[in-house]
């Protein structure tokens, strides 16, 4: 296999027009080249003007707790400002803006609807469009593949369950760059930005992360390694109960538990039931303390899971299918929780925003015997790599 190189190694090797023009660039620590230095480092050893720095969720450093505001700083590699875009504001103000010539995003994201790397990508394209500013996006690989046949839905109920973790109808398991998503959404929504993708080298649309020769960068507190992302998109779901999701851990995302959770019985009837919703993943039964989050400082009792083959994995169903075993198995001890963010205060409709679906514990009532059918029916996408298709990058 060619190496293979993302967005902003592509651009580091050009001279485009717009190289010396007043740039501001949104990004955070996670986005290097393939060589691991810090993308805003390199842009400005190559003479790209920067002015200044936007950053999302967690922060320029990929450090900041989950949901919680960050605030503007300064950057400590490169001396320029940083404007948050998860504190006071999501997006870029006018007058953020209104001493720019070119916005440039590079960030990485991990494939899945309610990762919030995405959603900044969208606000950064409806300002730039209201202010008649061009949008250079680096784009980069999807670490869970663009697969389309192994994308998961449910699709979002945009009317009801439109959030920062979701504005727009998509499924949690999307299968595309953020570049191609940019391109779809500046088509489908009219927003008529100026928008310029500079895309992947030598990525095809079967590559996982693990087949691209690459030491993973971790990209928030919660995706430390490519295992946790892998099994993001199924086992976040969790935040919506009184589970620990393994936040506080060195596994976040591979791990579900409690201090009252029966860890051999789920881990039985899970291993049992889930080849009829996805292949090769296996639960071990464990005890975690988690040092943060839910039951912080308490060992839980929990189950761990492997997933043997990447490529027959659907983690959507198969974190539906461990949240609902999970809540049969504990009748007495199982509920829904809120979820308290910046984005979200209350943390109420956790489970609805999540899902994209309007009364989604309702779902979860239904008898689990009967429940592989609804999760099949849930997952199950019509129409999203027709639509999708016009816009795809990569083959």
């Amino acid at each position: 296999m060619h190496k293979l190189l993302f967005g902003i190694d592509s651009l580091l090797a050009q001279q485009p027009p717009w190289k010396s023009k007043r740039i501001a660039l949104v990004t955070n620590h996670a986005a290097t080249t393939h060589e691991f230095v810090p993308s805003r480092v390199a842009l400005l050893q190559q003479g790209f003007n920067i002015l200044k720095l936007f950053s999302p969720e967690h922060g320029l450093d990929t450090t900041g707790a989950d949901g919680h505001a960050m605030d503007n700083v300064t950057d400590t590699l490169t001396r320029l400002p940083v404007v948050s875009l998860y504190g006071n504001k999501l997006a870029p103000s006018p007058s953020d803006l209104a001493d720019i010539d070119v916005v440039l995003f590079d960030i990485p994201d991990i494939g899945s609807r309610f990762y919030i790397y995405l959603w900044t990508m969208s606000h950064v394209l409806e300002i730039c469009a209201s202010v008649n500013l061009p949008l250079i996006i680096a784009d980069r690989p999807n670490p869970l593949s663009g697969d389309l046949t192994l994308a998961e839905g449910p699709m979002l109920d945009e009317v009801h369950c439109s959030s920062f973790i979701g504005r727009w109808s998509i499924p949690v398991r999307h299968s595309c760059t953020l570049g191609e998503l940019a391109h779809y959404f500046n088509r489908s929504r009219g927003i008529n930005c100026q928008l310029e993708v500079i895309p992947c080298v030598n990525w095809r649309r079967n590559l996982y992360y693990t087949d691209w020769g690459h030491s993973f960068v971790p990209l928030s507190p919660a995706i430390p390694a490519f295992e946790s992302a892998l099994l993001y998109p199924g086992l976040c779901f969790l935040e919506a109960t009184n589970c620990s999701e393994g936040r506080g851990t060195a596994v976040p995302f591979r791990v579900a538990g409690a201090p009252w959770l029966l860890a051999d019985e789920t881990a039985r009837l899970f291993n049992a039931m889930i080849p009829a919703v996805s292949g090769h993943v296996y639960a071990r039964p464990i005890v975690f303390t988690p040092v943060e989050g839910k039951y912080a400082g308490m060992p839980c009792n929990g189950v761990m899971l492997h997933v043997a083959d990447t490529t027959s994995f659907r983690p959507v169903a198969t974190g539906w299918l461990l949240v609902k075993i999970i809540k049969t198995l504990h009748p007495t001890n199982f509920e829904w929780a809120p979820y308290p963010t910046h984005v979200n205060p209350t943390g109420t409709k956790h489970l609805d925003l999540l899902s994209g679906i309007s009364n989604s514990e309702a779902l979860f009532e239904t008898a689990l015997p009967d429940f592989i059918d609804e999760i099949k029916r849930q997952v199950l996408l019509k129409d999203w790599s027709i639509d999708i298709r016009p816009y795809l990058l990569y083959t």
